[in-house]
């Protein structure tokens, strides 16, 4: 990577896992305050340790390194976790081989070092770790999906104990970073399409190379004392250990969801935060394994969200064809198009194209898009939050655990063959 340019995680594969439950010690985690990153003013470092050191985590890494080498960003990369050690090892000697290193992340959490994490492992660790982060006294940057497909009530935790400790968080739907859907958000709200009736979004894509393609990093490879599979496991029931769920996790509904989880917290994001809508009434989906059977998630999804407020939001994809149906701007995500009784807004061309509804007296306008998608951006924002204590990140928590909840109820509907209803009362879903 040349050093005058910013990193870029296109193209990565996503190999990461880490342990909830090592064989180390626990540590004792207490409630944290409100207040930012101790002795993190404007100018002093930030200690980052990484829980995770797969595909995914490397452009997080190669980010991070970046701002401090290239930006002067006063960042460290201070520590690195990994149920693996090998990549734990790679993972050092790449970026920092000062790095302490842990294959249990509550040791990294108990480091004094370590004032912020980021966390790339399986989808099923994600919670785990981020609610012992956060009680920790630690703020997080956490990989989509925020947790796994069955667990509805650890998101509900981990966002109630956000809020209760007053930790920064901040998804890693660096999408969020797109200027279009906040000034989307805002014309929304001002007014311009009218109320908001409808809403699409959705992924598309050829090809199971996030799953089935993920590299075996060692096909003997072994449990052992550099290979912790019960770590890996987690609170999953036990199981012989076998190198492709291992190394090749996101094909298994153990550990991950397929599109439900893994791409469309990207698509349905933004919109969530457009349209300014919380938890859904009711969700219904569809879909399966349509084209790739050498997997357990589906490659086909598609779901139905109704709101309370009368909105539907239908998110669509498969990863067995990549046309979108709509111009797209630098990816498979399918751009969103929202549509209100007065008009509908979309992105075509790099400008916010909004369209006047039928019998509508408004006039058709262009808007220029003050700034795309940036990973450094994004993570710059994050870094800023964690030093001023400000919990309104690009996609924060709360958010986080609106979208999930909707993708939760349509794998769990889709599993079940039902409708999922959610108890707004107490806040449950209902299958």
């Amino acid at each position: 990577m040349s050093t005058e340019q910013k990193p870029c995680d296109n193209g990565l594969t996503r190999r990461q896992f880490i342990s909830r439950a090592g064989a180390a010690a626990a540590i004792t985690v207490t409630g944290a305050s409100a207040s930012p990153v101790i002795g993190a003013g404007a100018n002093e470092r930030i200690g980052i340790g990484f829980i995770g050191c797969g595909g995914r985590s490397g452009a997080h890494l190669g980010t991070v390194h970046w701002l401090k080498t290239q930006a002067n960003e006063p960042v460290e990369i201070v520590a690195v976790c990994d149920a693996y050690r090998p990549r734990m090892e790679q993972a050092a000697q790449k970026y920092n081989s000062d790095a302490k290193r842990y294959m249990d992340h509550r040791e990294l959490l108990a480091d004094p070092n370590v004032d912020v994490v980021c966390i790339a492992t399986c989808d099923h660790h994600h919670g785990h770790q981020a609610l012992d982060a956060v009680r920790a006294g630690k703020d997080v940057y956490c990989e989509k999906p925020v947790t796994h497909w069955r667990q509805f009530d650890l998101t509900k935790l981990l966002a109630a104990e956000v809020k209760r400790t007053g930790r920064i968080f901040q998804l890693g739907t660096q999408g969020m970073s797109d200027k279009a859907w906040h000034q989307m958000r805002k014309l929304i709200a001002d007014g311009l399409i009218g109320r908001p009736v409808h809403a699409e979004c959705g992924y598309f894509r050829v090809g199971d190379w996030g799953e089935r393609g993920m590299k075996i990093d060692d096909p003997a490879a072994k449990p052992g004392a550099d290979l912790n599979w019960e770590a890996f496991l987690g609170d999953l029931p036990k199981r012989p250990f076998d190198v492709s769920r291992y190394f090749r996790w996101r094909m298994y509904a153990d550990y991950a969801g397929g599109p439900s989880t893994d791409l469309f917290p990207h698509s349905l994001t933004p919109v969530v935060s457009m349209l300014g809508v919380t938890m859904p009434e009711k969700v219904v989906a569809t879909g399966g394994k349509f084209r790739y059977q050498e997997r357990e998630v589906p490659d086909t999804f598609n779901m139905l969200i109704d709101y309370p407020e009368k909105i539907t939001v239908a998110v669509l994809g498969t990863q067995g064809n990549n046309n979108q149906g709509t111009r797209k701007r630098g990816s498979a995500k399918r751009i969103p198009l929202i549509r209100g009784w007065e008009g509908s807004l979309t992105v075509e061309d790099k400008k916010i194209v909004f369209v006047p509804a039928k019998g509508s007296d408004k006039k058709a306008q262009r808007f220029d898009i003050e700034r795309g998608e940036d990973f450094v951006d994004y993570w710059r924002a994050f870094l800023t939050c964690c030093r001023e204590g400000k919990q309104q990140t690009l996609s924060p928590m709360d958010m986080a655990y609106h979208v999930q909840t909707a993708l939760q109820m349509g794998m769990l509907g889709l599993r079940e063959n039902k409708v999922a209803m959610f108890d707004r009362v107490q806040e449950k879903i209902i299958l």
